[in-house]
């Protein structure tokens, strides 16, 4: 080990291949004639360098040096800071259910806690857990799932962010919906793979099915995510576009990624189809899906996927080597809420109904605003290009002029130009307080197109 002191062990020469070498502060260093031999990398401190002075610069690697952050917490922060300044804000920024975590969930919860249930569990997750997950995954996509071909995470992001890192190596492609949720980008990067924006059609509830077939025959790429209820377009992609993209993956040899978190917060009549549910998708999908959304359950953390099984030990040592487990009270929260009543769900679906109408409304009854109906999530995504702005300067006047926190639609991708994401978990006193600002302040404007 280099020393500016000899150490004791060189000068009884129990190291004979010790020799002492100038360095660049003009101290001896005692290093080995390996070191010498064959240089590397060192740093040498100067001798009255105190010990808290840092000579190194970080400079991010490769992969994460382009990673930024969700948009959605750029914005909070900016407008918690206005806050405190005496500033009243109306929050439409943040996919934060309003409503609490339903009482059987919680007392499940609480009570693994109180029965010792504090101690590691599998990385993959517990079998009680699996099993419900494997059961509800089995009826509700019409489609055999086992508990081996289950990993339960904390939170969905793992279950996007690993099976990525198992499948694609440097230089492969990946598509992804752009506009679209953040972390796609974000994983594909870090995984060393390319990022294929691919646009979506003008309602926002799926591809714009020509361009993808065009960047899957030019791009050939090795994976393919799908998101149905989209964020931030609350569209959700019909069953003939789910059924092509299935076959595409079949005829073209590409792996797909099913975004399903918002899954069950469809409305009308609206069914969120699944791909794994097309024959001849489940050798090839990966299903991501989790609590967050449907049961109120955002800071419990606990997430799954389904993928085959192969994947699904590769994607176990990830989680080993990394989270290490989910707390097992958690889990136990998680199997009550797969396999307890499911009335909550019903009700909070039927109220963000209500909302999503008032919202959408609101905004389509405002001059050069054009907001389509989505049928699922509970995000509203309207068009705001009329007036000749760019998004991020209509969410930054929202703001900081009219009190309201929205996301440009630029946070989702560069096709989010011209619209901006507001999101309705709220109470609707805050969405009516809301609507009218924004109202207000577009009252202001000119339509220049």
């Amino acid at each position: 080990v280099p020393s500016h002191t000899p150490h004791r062990a060189f000068a009884m020469g129990v190291f004979p291949h010790a020799v002492h070498v100038p360095c660049a502060f003009g101290v001896p260093c005692t290093v080995s004639r390996r070191d010498v031999r064959r240089p590397r990398s060192r740093h040498c401190v100067p001798p009255n360098a105190s010990p808290n002075d840092d000579a190194t610069t970080y400079v991010p690697t490769d992969r994460v040096a382009a990673l930024q952050s969700e948009g959605a917490y750029a914005v909070l922060a900016k407008a918690t800071a206005l806050e405190k300044q005496g500033r009243n804000i109306v929050h439409l920024e943040i996919g934060q259910p309003g409503f609490p975590t339903p009482a059987h969930v919680v007392e499940a919860g609480v009570r693994a806690i109180r029965e010792g249930k504090t101690k590691y569990a599998a990385p993959d997750g517990t079998p009680g857990l699996r099993q419900a997950i494997a059961t509800h995954v089995s009826e509700t996509r019409g489609v055999s799932v086992s508990p081996e071909e289950v990993v339960v995470g904390p939170g969905a992001k793992p279950g996007l962010f690993f099976p990525t890192l198992c499948l694609v190596n440097p230089g492969d492609a990946v598509i992804y919906p752009d506009p679209g949720f953040p972390t796609y980008k974000a994983m594909i990067s870090v995984a060393g793979g390319v990022p294929v924006p691919a646009p979506l059609r003008a309602d926002g509830k799926s591809f714009d099915m020509e361009v993808l077939r065009k960047l899957i025959t030019t791009t050939k790429p090795k994976l393919l995510v799908v998101n149905s209820p989209g964020n931030p377009t609350g569209g959700v992609v019909p069953l003939e576009d789910i059924t092509e993209i299935v076959q595409l993956a079949i005829t073209h040899d590409f792996w797909i990624m099913s975004d399903e978190i918002y899954g069950r917060l469809v409305y009308d009549d609206t069914v969120a189809r699944s791909c794994i549910s097309v024959p001849g998708a489940k050798s090839r999908t990966i299903l991501v899906d989790g609590f967050s959304k449907t049961f109120c359950m955002t800071g419990w953390r606990l997430g799954w996927a389904v993928m085959p099984a192969e994947l699904a030990r590769q994607v176990e040592l990830l989680a080993t080597h990394s989270y290490g487990c989910v707390a097992q009270f958690t889990q136990e929260a998680g199997v009550a809420a797969l396999t307890g009543s499911q009335d909550g769900v019903e009700e909070i679906k039927a109220e963000y109904k209500k909302r999503r109408d008032f919202v959408v409304e609101s905004l389509n009854a405002i001059k050069g605003v054009n907001c389509p109906i989505p049928d699922g999530a509970f995000y509203a995504f309207p068009d705001v290009s009329a007036y000749g702005k760019t998004s991020q300067e209509i969410a930054d006047a929202l703001l900081n002029q009219a009190g309201v926190a929205v996301l440009p639609g630029t946070d989702f991708g560069k096709n989010g130009e011209g619209k901006i994401r507001i999101s309705y978990v709220g109470e609707m006193e805050t969405l009516r307080e809301g609507m009218n600002r924004i109202a207000k302040y577009f009252e202001g404007l000119e339509v220049v197109e």
